[in-house]
């Protein structure tokens, strides 16, 4: 098939980061497969957990909700294409279904991110503000902040996505596995300096602001936890194992994540959905997984 070089108008991109297989594309798929079955049942089952058992309306699990909503939204904006391409020997995309998945990756990583940043601040609370922790962090509140990270997350991603659509490309062929600004900025013939600087603007902004109120929130985190007890700092770290696991998680796979660590690193970790879980769902059931988020401030 012809691949486009120069031609304005460009109907569908190539991602020719895909390699050929052979038979063994059937074992990737079914691994992959299985890994995307993990993660939408690993993420609904404790959203619906979470949503119907009214023991767990607090702000650390409602926080831990908006988290898991975005593990189904940022797997399902990779896995259902990666799925199709592994299978498929001419790996194009259309221009809608590509800048639909770049959106919904970059709203993925963004509200990632946030929500990461709100639990910290959720732990600072908690530890360093104990008896004013219920006070501050009211249920109102916490659905504020919520929706806030996410329509912001929104605003920030819409714009370089409005940006990019009317661009005149001069080529059709993306380096990568998956649709990202980037590459499609590069295949501009037009001018594209709004999106570079909104690139970098939004970047930094979308960056340094969830990591600012991170470095502060586990700087006073550690502060207390040197002047405090053996009991104390024990009690902090481990409750804030998991959050930094999951910061570390996010980090490292910001390119390609794999959303099914947080449900299990958190779902398995949680004293009240393990009761919920063993005595409303699954009677039988018993776990011996260890308590991280401690007692209730």
């Amino acid at each position: 098939m012809l691949i486009m070089e120069n031609y304005s108008q460009v109907s569908y991109f190539f991602l020719v980061a895909y390699f050929d297989t052979g038979i063994f594309k059937y074992l990737y798929f079914l691994l992959i497969m299985t890994l995307y079955v993990l993660v939408i049942t690993a993420n609904v089952f404790l959203i619906v957990l979470i949503c119907v058992n009214r023991s767990l309306h607090e702000p650390m699990y409602l926080f831990l909700c908006s988290l898991f909503v975005n593990e189904l939204l940022g797997s399902t904006g990779l896995f259902p294409l990666l799925l199709l391409q592994i299978l498929t020997d001419v790996h194009t995309i259309s221009v809608s279904h590509c800048f639909l998945q770049m959106f919904c990756l970059f709203l993925y990583a963004c509200v990632e991110f946030a929500s990461l940043a709100l639990m910290s601040y959720d732990r600072y609370l908690a530890i360093c503000f104990p008896l004013q922790y219920n006070t501050v962090l009211t249920y109102n509140k916490v659905a504020v902040l919520i929706a806030v990270s996410w329509f912001c997350s929104f605003i920030a991603i819409i714009i370089p996505t409005s940006l990019s659509a009317p661009l005149r490309l001069c080529g059709n062929i993306i380096q990568k596995v998956y649709c990202d600004n980037f590459s499609i900025v590069k295949l501009a013939c037009s001018d594209t300096t709004v999106n570079n600087i909104y690139g970098l603007v939004g970047t930094s902004v979308a960056v340094l602001g969830p990591l600012t109120l991170i470095v502060y929130t586990y700087t006073r985190i550690l502060k207390v936890c040197f002047s405090g007890s053996k009991q104390t700092r024990h009690k902090a770290f481990s409750t804030c194992t998991p959050h930094l696991a999951s910061l570390l998680n996010y980090a490292f796979g910001v390119c390609f994540e794999i959303p099914l660590f947080n449900p299990l690193m958190y779902g398995l970790n949680m004293s009240k959905i393990q009761l919920n879980t063993e005595y409303d769902i699954y009677p039988k059931f018993q776990t011996n997984a260890w308590c991280w988020w401690g007692q209730k401030p």
